[in-house]
């Protein structure tokens, strides 16, 4: 079998920081091809993901700048993959909106995985695609959406890229999005709460400049609050790795979280705000605690008490690459025999 993958032109598969759909599709190419699945590619010139890849954008272009030329590029390039990859593929996995519509006018199985947040419109669009397996990323995101072919396969990661600290230090870590939605300012308060030390890791994106400026910056004193930009993979292994727990203080709802898990796999427990995909990847008391409000957080941070093997092997019973590969392989086997 083999099976189109096909990522957005905009960031490098893998990414060098920020893309948690493109880590996604080339742990899952990599995974798929260590499976005896052969798997391409369709991303920029820049990515290095260790399997087949095609491309006809050279460069990475991110944060965006223009929606409008964004929309046209992806566009150019998702038209342009679906037609290369119908002429070796046996299935074709895309990871946005855009490839969907194409899927009306090739003879091939097509998978969408949903990685965004429920969104209406998009719901609507769906709807004129019965035929397109969809895969949720989570079951909070499931119960949101009405495909009649509609399936939940939770986020895996390679394990062996994530090595696991025993001793932490006393220092708090966040990593996301620098936005409203990721709850940045409510780490902060935690930090002012019990006084102990936040470092964040993150993008900020022209759309939450202000929001940075206003509400992130002031507080960035270097000593209780230090902030290191966008992390790559040694970073954030380093980062989260040594921290005594990760903060994940969400305000929307969170389609997966793959930093939850990425936290996890290094030993450190999370500690995150109920909504979305969080009681499916935290499990309270084992690695990590979902918390109600900022003040419960902060408490929970003066008895923290957990065991970093511990929290490990729940990752690699839960959450492992192979695990994940497994469901996909299934899948496509399926959407084939169809």
């Amino acid at each position: 079998m083999r099976v189109a993958l096909i990522a957005a032109p905009f960031i490098a598969v893998p990414p060098a920081d920020y893309g948690g759909t493109e880590l996604f599709v080339a742990q899952l190419a990599e995974g798929l091809q260590k499976a005896g699945i052969q798997a391409v590619v369709y991303t920029n010139r820049e990515s290095s993901v260790g399997v087949e890849r095609r491309w006809i954008y050279e460069h990475s272009e991110w944060p965006i700048k223009s929606q409008e030329r964004a929309w046209a590029r992806e566009l150019n390039h998702t038209s342009w993959a679906v037609r290369d990859a119908l002429e070796s593929c046996d299935v074709i996995h895309i990871q946005s909106l855009q490839g969907l519509v194409f899927s009306r006018f090739v003879e091939r199985p097509f998978v969408l995985t949903l990685h965004g947040p429920h969104d209406a419109t998009s719901s609507e669009c769906f709807a004129h695609y019965p035929e397109v397996h969809y895969v949720a990323i989570s079951q909070a995101q499931a119960r949101q959406e009405t495909m009649p072919k509609l399936r939940t396969i939770h986020h895996g990661i390679d394990l062996r890229l994530y090595p696991v600290v025993e001793n932490k230090q006393q220092y708090l870590s966040f990593i996301g999005r620098i936005a409203p939605i990721k709850g940045t300012h409510i780490a902060i308060d935690v930090a002012q709460r019990t006084g102990i030390p936040l470092k964040i890791a993150g993008q900020v994106q022209p759309i939450n400049r202000e929001y940075f400026e206003k509400k992130i910056r002031p507080h960035i004193d270097g000593k209780l609050v230090e902030y290191i930009g966008p992390a790559d993979l040694r970073g954030k292994n380093e980062l989260l790795g040594n921290s005594m727990a990760m903060l994940f203080p969400i305000q929307w709802n969170e389609p997966f979280g793959l930093v939850m898990v990425e936290a996890m796999a290094c030993g450190t427990p999370v500690l995150a705000m109920r909504g979305g995909s969080v009681p499916e990847v935290v499990q309270e008391g084992v690695s990590g605690h979902i918390c109600r409000s900022v003040r419960s957080m902060a408490k929970r941070l003066h008895n923290l008490s957990f065991d970093s093997a511990a929290i490990r092997r729940y990752v690699e019973e839960n959450f492992s690459l192979d695990k994940m590969v497994a469901q996909y392989v299934s899948l496509y086997k399926e959407a084939a025999n169809k």
